[in-house]
C-alpha cells in the first residue's frame, strides 16, 4: 500500500467516530514492514478519557496486536499533527517515522490548541514553571527512591 492508502485509513476510521459523535477528527493507522497493523481513532468523548487520542489508542492496540510495548520499525500515520502527550508516547514506544495530514495551525483553526503546553515544556525547561497551568512539588524523595533502587537491584526490564 502507498502512504496515502494508510492514511486514507485512518481518514476514514476518524470520519466514522465523528459520525458517532464520539471523539474528534483524529484517526491513526499503524504500519509495520509495509503491512497494516492497525486503525484507530480518537474517542475522548466516549470514553470520557482525555488520552483517548487516536495516537494513543493506535498505539495501545498494536503493544497487543504484537504482544510489545516496543514497536521499533512500526510507522504512525496520523490525520494530525500529534499533540505533545501523543509525541511522548510515540517516542517512548520506538516509532522513529510519523506521517501526518494537517498541521498544528490547522487543527489549532477548528479549536484544538496545543500551543500552551508546548510553551509550558519550553518554560520547564529554562526553570520558569508555570504554576497557573500546573504546579510541581516533590514529595517524599527518599521514600519513593527505594522503588527505584529495588527496580535497579532486581534488574527489572527497562523501557
Amino acid at each position: 500500500m502507498k502512504k496515502e492508502e494508510f492514511m486514507k485509513l485512518g481518514i476514514d476510521e476518524a470520519f466514522k467516530t465523528l459520525a458517532k459523535n464520539i471523539g474528534g477528527p483524529f484517526g491513526a493507522a499503524i504500519v509495520k514492514g509495509g503491512k497494516l497493523v492497525c486503525v484507530a481513532s480518537n474517542t475522548v468523548l466516549r470514553d470520557n478519557d482525555p488520552t483517548a487520542n487516536a495516537e494513543m489508542n493506535a498505539i495501545r492496540i498494536a503493544g497487543k496486536i504484537l504482544e510489545t510495548y516496543d514497536l521499533t520499525g512500526c510507522e504512525l500515520y496520523a490525520t494530525g499533527y500529534p499533540c505533545p502527550m501523543c509525541l511522548s508516547a510515540i517516542i517512548w514506544a520506538n516509532i522513529k517515522t510519523v506521517h501526518y495530514g494537517c498541521t498544528p495551525e490547522d487543527a489549532a483553526k477548528i479549536g484544538f490548541r496545543d500551543d500552551f503546553i508546548y510553551d509550558f515544556i519550553v518554560a520547564l525547561r529554562n526553570n520558569k514553571e508555570d504554576k497557573s497551568l500546573l504546579g510541581l512539588s516533590e514529595v517524599s524523595r527518599k521514600e519513593c527512591l527505594s522503588l527505584f533502587e529495588t527496580y535497579t537491584k532486581n534488574q527489572k526490564t527497562i523501557y
